[in-house]
């Protein structure tokens, strides 16, 4: 396996999935390739964890 690089979804910026990622991917089962850059996956990583913190009291009556 050879580092590949690839195309970023989001930005379009490009960037290598290495070997030792690949392997990574393949160990956990992972069939598909990653669609987004390190920063773009870490930016929606915190969006989403962000969107899922409870909001107060809104359920309270």
């Amino acid at each position: 396996m050879a580092d590949k690089t690839l195309t970023c979804k989001d930005c379009g910026c490009t960037f290598v999935f290495t070997e030792g990622e690949q392997a990574f991917y393949k160990e956990k089962g992972f069939d598909n390739e990653p669609q987004r850059c390190p920063d773009c996956r870490r930016a929606r990583k915190a969006q989403n964890n962000k969107s899922r913190e409870p909001r107060g009291n809104q359920f309270r009556r």
